[in-house]
């Protein structure tokens, strides 16, 4: 994990919501079995803010933390499948219980230095596989249709998407609490328990 102190100005930064590890593990394992390439590098997450390009980190990074505090600890069901297709070769799993409380930390997050306008409305969704051929999609779709899992979801990541393309933890943000975790040690362990993402699917 690199030093925040030497993050960037002009920089593009997302948020996610991690996964408990054996949740986390499973659905990894399923990606990869539909043949999805990214099924090793990106483990399961639910995108809050997506690669926004962001000009002042420090301002970015109290924004993200002021939302934390002000969030209390939710529980979130994952359930069934759908598709972005045509429009986009996806394939996710469904955010049931939890939605709206994503969806109004996404608004919450994607105001101030993260105010963008996005070329969709914002989903919450799992993917489960992505850009492979059609008939991969199809058994996503049809294998995942009775998933289900329900976990409590108590903080949110802060991500740098670095100069080769790969996401890096910059803190995780415990939800309702005054806890400042810079990257480091801890935040490294928070990755490997939690998962982040190397892009927005």
């Amino acid at each position: 994990m690199s030093d925040p102190s030497n993050v960037s100005e002009g920089m593009s930064v997302g948020v996610i919501l991690g996964f408990p590890p054996a949740i986390a593990e499973e659905l990894q394992r399923w990606r990869a079995s539909f043949g999805d390439p990214m099924a090793g590098v990106i483990p399961a997450h639910i995108t809050l803010v997506t690669t926004t390009p962001t000009l002042d980190w420090e301002t970015t990074r109290q924004h993200v933390r002021e939302v934390a505090r002000a969030q209390a600890p939710f529980m979130v069901t994952i359930a069934g499948t759908g598709s972005f297709r045509p429009i986009s070769p996806v394939v996710y799993i469904k955010v049931e219980d939890g939605f709206d409380a994503c969806v109004d930390l996404h608004e919450k997050l994607q105001t101030g230095p993260l105010q963008r306008d996005l070329p969709f409305s914002y989903h919450p969704h799992v993917t489960v596989a992505h850009d492979v051929a059609p008939e991969s999609l199809d058994e996503a779709e049809t294998v995942l249709k009775d998933y289900r899992a329900t976990f409590p979801v108590v903080s949110m990541g802060l991500y740098e998407h670095d100069a080769d393309g790969i996401w890096q933890l910059r803190e995780e943000l415990d939800f309702g609490t005054e806890t400042d975790n810079d990257a480091g040690a801890w935040a490294a362990d928070a990755a490997a328990n939690s998962g982040g993402p190397a892009s927005s699917h």
